[in-house]
């Protein structure tokens, strides 16, 4: 812990304020003095050192700690950080559900009235270890079964088909129906159900079965079952009725898991004020900090402010609160975004030193960084080490090494690794497979898995035809994805975000970016669904690059309706439609400010280009 926090200090804290136990209040010279000193006992520790890692100095002039409080100018950036600090989508590690689909591939939700940014086609990488310490875990009658029932009896809830079979405001009376013919209604029988409306992001359904029950007095609601409504809550009707909610939950049961579960829909929603005042009132309430609320934390600053991670170390350091091999893996995500090789291989050293081994999600994690930072020796000898010396033995690290082979150019090792698969693949393998010779360039391999997959479970999900539809979009076949569209609507298949987000980036790359414009718009509209971050920059980097300013501005206004919070990314993308257009930007920095925006070197550039007010010699001489 010393090591890991000595290794985040270096970035900014800016204007942030951490509890500390015994409401030490210093200045920023006492901080760093603080820390400092913290460093030299962490010498002794024989870990290795991670300061090299972030190499900025500490600036702040009004840092302070301070008891049971934390503040935030959320999103404020340095003007040296570089520009691609921040993503131009989502990380694997951010994804607050497990995007598992069930094998038996059934169809998507009729009223799914929300989606999360992080619902990407990456979201599956990170494999069940992230699941099970990312995902909320909320309900009680989620967790009533053990994990050998769901095993067995994966995909056989009958009340789940019943709840899923139902018109989509329905369910309330699909639910009477069942109880009328006399059928099953144990926890367990509810705790399948839920977990199949949850795994295929079935929220509006999920929340009518959660609110029928309680109604009804089918089930003795606990912390965790409340817990639970709240998640459903936040992710179907916003954040301010989830928080609203809680004011009509029994006291006895406004706990730890009650708060922590609203904070994490806030980190989801990259609401940082909320998150922030969340945390502040479970440490008011004083509720144990715990590496869950923690690590909420780090993944809401690794996206908006990477300074502000080590705060949160410290602050873990202060509260004695151990890092979790899910902590570990979001900084050793950090530093293989900043392509900082030296500092993510001392994360792993620290990690292990303190008794955590790197399981196989943080292998395929540190070979994707090692590929994408041209160490291609080191990420082969990862995946090696993930192989284990005999792959049918470990089949399960397939679906990892498939699309990494591929960005490796190997193709051999990609037909290898799929020949092992291919008598009796996963749905994941097989989504691996389409995604690895896409990336190689063998559309027609990956059209052959595509169908081997849709004769095997006949009906798949729309994650399935979107692998499909990315690969056609990355070799702009605009004709084949038309008709890969139309077969999905012939199947009965529920076109959502991911579909869009492909859609979009299959006529975007046809240059047909009005066309994308208007399907996305369209979408969003008739279903009531938020569109991915990325689906909007898609178009608006295309505008931008055009010049276009008009309609560079709706796509952003577009984002705002949307619900999604002002970023670093969005402005750079806005700015340069002016640079582009050579015109002058009134009252942009203005507008960053309200947002709590602050330039990177990158934008404090575009802006300088914009300036209404920008004096040149020629311009000095005629005054």
């Amino acid at each position: 812990m010393w090591a890991l926090r000595r290794a985040s200090y270096p970035l900014k804290i800016r204007g942030f304020n951490i509890g500390a136990s015994r409401g030490l209040r210093a200045n920023s010279e006492a901080a760093r003095h603080y820390l400092e000193e913290k460093t030299n006992i962490s010498r002794t520790s024989g870990l290795p050192s991670l300061k090299c890692l972030y190499h900025e100095e500490c600036s702040s002039s009004n840092f302070y700690m301070k008891v049971r409080s934390l503040s935030s100018h959320a999103g404020a950036k340095s003007s040296d950080e570089d520009d691609d600090d921040l993503e131009d989508g989502f990380s694997e590690l951010e994804s607050p559900e497990s995007n598992k689909t069930q094998e038996h591939g059934e169809k998507e939700s009729d009223d799914e009235l929300v989606s999360e940014p992080e619902l990407h086609d990456s979201d599956d990488d990170i494999g069940e270890g992230q699941a099970s310490h990312n995902e909320l875990e909320l309900s009680d009658i989620e967790s009533g079964v053990s994990e050998k029932q769901l095993g067995r009896r994966r995909g056989t809830s009958e009340l789940f088909k019943a709840v899923m079979d139902a018109p989509g405001l329905s369910v309330h009376s699909a639910l009477d129906k069942w109880v009328e013919e006399g059928k099953d209604l144990t926890r367990g029988e509810i705790a399948l159900a839920m977990l199949n409306l949850r795994q295929r992001r079935m929220y509006g359904r999920a929340l009518q079965l959660s609110e029928w029950l309680e109604a009804n007095k089918r089930l003795d609601f606990v912390e965790r079952d409340y817990a639970s409504r709240l998640d459903l809550i936040a992710k179907v009707r916003g954040l301010q009725k989830a928080e609203s909610y809680i004011a009509n939950i029994p006291k006895s049961f406004r706990g730890e898991v009650i708060y922590r579960t609203l904070l994490a829909n806030c980190v989801v929603a990259n609401n940082p004020k909320k998150a922030e005042e969340v945390f502040n009132k479970m440490k008011e309430l004083e509720f144990p900090i715990t590496s869950f609320a923690c690590n909420q934390l780090l993944l809401l600053y690794k996206r908006l402010d990477k300074k502000k991670i080590a705060d949160v170390l410290l602050l873990m350091e202060k509260e004695n609160v151990k890092p979790s091999l899910f902590t570990y893996k979001i900084l050793i995500d950090t530093k293989g975004q900043s392509n900082d090789m030296t500092g993510m291989e001392q994360i792993v050293e620290t990690m292990k030193a303190e008794g955590i081994e790197p399981d196989m999600n943080t292998k395929a994690l540190l070979a994707r960084h090692y590929v994408s930072g041209g160490l291609k020796e080191k990420a082969e000898a990862i995946l090696k080490e993930m192989e284990g010396g005999n792959l049918e033995e470990h089949r399960w690290a397939c679906k990892a090494l498939l699309p990494i082979y591929a960005d490796l150019r190997k193709s051999d090792e990609v037909g290898r690794v799929w020949k092992i698969c291919e008598s009796k693949p996963s749905l994941d393998e097989c989504i691996a497979a389409v995604e690895a010779w896409g990336k190689l360039g063998q559309v027609e391999k990956a059209e052959a898995v595509f169908e081997k997959m849709l004769k095997q479970w006949k009906k798949v999900s729309s994650k399935h035809y979107s692998a499909l539809l990315k690969v056609y979009a990355n070799h702009k076949m605009l004709s084949k994805g038309k008709e890969l569209i139309k077969r999905m609507g012939d199947n009965g298949c529920r076109i959502g975000p991911l579909t869009w987000d492909s859609l979009v980036k299959l006529y975007v790359e046809a240059g047909e970016v009005e066309k994308a414009d208007s399907i996305l718009q369209k979408a969003a509209q008739q279903n009531q669904i938020k569109p991915m971050f990325m689906s909007y920059m898609t178009i608006m980097d295309q505008y931008s690059k055009r010049g276009d300013i008009h309609n560079s501005e709706k796509i952003y206004h577009r984002m705002r309706q949307a619900g999604y919070m002002a970023r670093a990314r969005q402005f750079q993308s806005l700015i340069q439609a002016y640079v582009n257009a050579k015109a002058p930007a009134y009252g942009m920095r203005e507008r960053m400010k309200a947002d709590n925006i602050f330039p990177n070197k990158v934008i404090a550039g575009q802006l300088s280009q914009i300036d209404p007010f920008k004096k040149s010699a020629v311009s000095d001489l005629l005054d």
